[in-house]
């Protein structure tokens, strides 16, 4: 069953989803709020875009072309009417393809820009995976790994180029890890809270490609007061919507 909802704060743009598959979360609000885009970015790619939540954001933080790439072909529908409902079709393109095929499909360095919110866990035989293809595919690392992310990262992007991750705190030396196996130097951090006396469960990350060494650790990012409201930084990334 699809409906159609406000994209959270965003009150001039849509989105289309289906309860039965994975929705969108604050996530995908505070990667495309924190990854750095270039003053002349010339074409943005979002790996496992989902229903569209980052490439709809990004379209009102840039001009560039924005290419939004999605596996699964039910949710590929969804972000497709997302982005022809909010008459983005001239600067977002949906396709429907797998990781492994975006090395037919593109020439090396062709991006400046890439995002992804990528399954977060592990995938093992064991593993206590959603009986939801949907959404074991949206939360384990069945179809896109790290590995794979940053390898295909370090083809497409432009020397200098940069890759914002969102992700979880206890997988942040992994990440660290693979990018600097792909010549890509981690150069950002921000640890998300859910409020000021709960841990880290949100981690923000950009690496640049073929970067200098040079980590800077941004100020610690809470999205919830004590009463369950977002706090005013939060709110402040819908304030130009």
């Amino acid at each position: 069953m699809k409906v159609t909802n406000y994209l959270l704060g965003y009150k001039n743009l849509f989105i289309i989803q289906d309860p039965n598959m994975f929705s969108f979360s604050l996530d995908s609000v505070l990667l495309p709020n924190f990854v750095t885009l270039p003053k002349h970015c010339k074409k943005i790619m979002d790996i496992g875009c989902g229903n569209a939540p980052i490439p709809l954001i990004l379209s009102t933080k840039t001009k560039a072309p924005i290419i939004g790439v999605e596996i699964q072909k039910e949710v590929y529908n969804l972000a497709s009417e997302s982005i022809k409902l909010n008459n983005l079709e001239h600067q977002i393109e949906i396709i429907n393809s797998d990781i492994n095929e975006l090395y037919k499909k593109y020439e090396p360095c062709s991006f400046d820009v890439i995002t992804c919110n990528p399954p977060f866990f592990k995938y093992q035989k064991d593993s206590n995976i959603n009986n939801s293809d949907y959404k074991t595919i949206a939360r384990h690392e069945v179809k896109l790994n790290l590995k794979q992310l940053m390898t295909i990262a370090k083809y497409l992007l432009n020397n200098n180029g940069v890759i914002a991750v969102v992700h979880r705190p206890e997988r942040l030396v992994d990440i660290i890890e693979q990018m600097r196996e792909n010549n890509i130097e981690p150069k950002k951090i921000r640890f998300v809270y859910p409020h000021e006396d709960k841990p880290a469960n949100i981690l923000l990350i950009e690496g640049r490609k073929n970067g200098l060494p040079g980590l800077k650790i941004l100020p610690p990012l809470y999205s919830h007061t004590k009463d369950g409201n977002y706090t005013e930084e939060i709110k402040k990334m819908f304030e130009n919507n």
